[in-house]
């Protein structure tokens, strides 16, 4: 609930009926834009995008092409962030894969946890 009130703060719900009592009242336009929000947000699209694809919802004779291109950007972003999780995976695999299972002192997932340089250098793109 306090996620829906926070989306009529910024505005992307409008505000509902109340009843008598003062609890909030949501019509089906209002559960439809609800639903719209929450699927956008599991997609990933920002609170930006999720405002101008429902500005762009709201405007059925506007061409498309506004839509996807932020589809487009939402989809770059996604395979940005499946290769840093992979090269992440990647150097996971690695260390995991070269410890010996000795003592910590030879233990290689700290040495590599300990060389920030070599990390860093090798895979700056992780988290950016």
């Amino acid at each position: 609930m306090q996620t829906i009130r926070y989306y009529e703060q910024i505005g992307l719900m409008p505000e509902p009926g109340r009843t008598e009592g003062g609890q909030r009242r949501y019509d089906n336009a209002q559960l439809d834009r609800l639903s719209f929000i929450r699927h956008s947000r599991q997609l990933g699209f920002s609170l930006d995008a999720i405002r101008e694809l429902l500005d762009l919802s709201d405007h059925p004779n506007r061409p498309c092409d506004e839509a996807d291109a932020i589809a487009r950007r939402q989809l770059k972003q996604v395979e940005q962030r499946m290769a840093r999780l992979k090269a992440l995976r990647t150097e996971l695999k690695r260390m995991v894969h070269e410890c010996s299972g000795g003592r910590t002192g030879d233990c290689k997932v700290l040495e590599v946890l300990r060389d920030h340089s070599e990390c860093l250098t090798e895979h700056e793109e992780i988290g950016a």
